[in-house]
């Protein structure tokens, strides 16, 4: 019994993916390709009692959409995670990961997301229900 579930934790651990999207070991750690195409942006603005600076941008990177973050302040808070929503309040919305740390982060977005819908981008305390921040994406012209 013993052997059998040591082989089991052996097979898990040798299954589990080493760095995916959502495995970095640096949070918002998406590289940006040169030929990166800018889409839409927006610039964040805190809520009552919440500092937050800098820009969203929606980018196409070859095949890949992202979101990067450039020149990012925010109040620190617990458990932020990285939204896209359809509109400035989480209640429809696509949860893109924890926040990372620095000034420049880059998340990857799921295929087929309509930016004419998903056309904010939220920075959210989920373990408090509490929104952080709000950037409106607007079309690059």
């Amino acid at each position: 019994m013993k052997h059998l579930l040591f082989a089991v934790a052996a097979i898990l651990m040798l299954s589990c993916e080493a760095e995916g999207d959502l495995t970095r070991r640096e949070i918002g750690s998406l590289p940006i390709g040169a030929g990166a195409e800018r889409l839409y942006s927006g610039t964040f603005s805190g809520t009552p009692g919440i500092e937050a600076s800098g820009t969203a941008a929606i980018i196409r990177d070859g095949d890949d959409i992202k979101l990067s973050f450039e020149y990012f302040l925010i109040s620190a808070g617990p458990d932020l995670k990285v939204y896209l929503s359809t509109s400035a309040s989480p209640d429809t919305f696509i949860n893109l990961g924890a926040l990372g740390n620095g000034m420049t982060q880059n998340y990857a977005v799921p295929p087929g997301v309509d930016f004419s819908l998903y056309n904010h981008v939220l920075i959210h305390c989920q373990q408090y229900n509490h929104l952080y921040a709000v950037a409106h994406l607007n079309p690059e012209e």
